[in-house]
């Protein structure tokens, strides 16, 4: 019988996913996190980017805007500033709010804050292209 990691992704709102796994993969700040079970404590920020999370053949994919993960040798915790499940995610709606992000940030106008919208272009446009990585396969 294989040793399993339990994996908990929340945002400050809900918990979006809870259950075992093999292997967990995360979008880290220099590049993709692989994450087995008893692996060695850590802590580590994210980037917007797909979650998969493996138990045998079955993959569940989340597409976070970034946060932070805790792994300790039987427990992974990502607390994500929004997480949102494969299953969840709306093409349509990802490519209105990526359009609607880099309007923000095209008009630089006093009423908003660049950095923020910039930051708002940067995970809608990841969001919209790991939908349409998802679409072709």
């Amino acid at each position: 019988m294989s040793t399993k990691i339990t994996v908990l992704v929340a945002t400050a709102e809900r918990e979006v996913y809870r259950g075992e796994a093999d292997m967990l993969v995360a979008p880290g700040r220099a590049g993709e996190l692989g994450i087995l079970p008893k692996h060695s404590p850590l802590l580590a920020s994210l980037m917007p980017g797909e979650l998969r999370v493996t138990s045998g053949e079955h993959v569940d994919e989340v597409f976070i805007s970034g946060g932070f993960m805790e792994v300790q040798p039987d427990m992974i915790t990502v607390l994500a500033d929004s997480a949102e499940r494969a299953t969840d995610l709306d093409e349509a709606q990802a490519a209105t709010a990526a359009r609607e992000a880099e309007a923000k940030v095209e008009a630089k106008n006093g009423d908003i804050d660049l950095a923020m919208a910039e930051a708002e272009l940067a995970i809608a446009t990841a969001r919209l292209a790991w939908l349409k990585k998802k679409k072709k396969h």
